[in-house]
């Protein structure tokens, strides 16, 4: 498994327990609820996915409420959610990661941690925004 894809994991970790217990970022970046040994790269990557997808929070969640049209953004599961959430800050932020890779990477995420339909759910939305949000820039 790469650096990168368990940051991610740690970083879905992170982005849920913001959303559900409304622990503080630091609290969350301390990753004292880690029982792994964190390397440095890895974690210096955790740290940005997190501290950048809750500072773009309000931003990225009006793309999810624009691309689910079909569902209450109340209602979509934390844990899809918080793949998305993770998915398009690196699409719209991290350039420098190619959209695939995410796609890719975030949809294994919700197949590993979401529901049933979590990876199908993802892959929609997040190449709806890939094909119409990203040309547009």
């Amino acid at each position: 498994m790469s650096k990168r894809h368990k940051a991610r994991e740690y970083a879905l970790q992170g982005l849920y327990m913001y959303e559900v217990s409304k622990s503080s970022i630091d609290n969350i970046i301390e990753f004292e609820w880690l029982d792994d040994n964190i390397s440095k790269d890895t974690e210096k990557f955790t740290v940005k996915l997190i501290e950048g997808v809750i500072s773009k929070l309000e931003e990225i969640d009006s793309v999810i409420k624009d691309y689910s049209k079909n569902w209450d953004f109340e209602r979509i599961a934390i844990i899809d959610k918080s793949i998305l959430r993770l998915a398009l800050f690196e699409m719209f932020f991290m350039e420098e990661i190619p959209s695939v890779v995410t796609i890719n990477e975030c949809i294994d995420l919700g197949k590993t941690f979401g529901g049933e339909n979590s990876g199908q759910f993802i892959n929609g939305i997040l190449d709806a925004v890939k094909k119409n949000k990203l040309k547009e820039g």
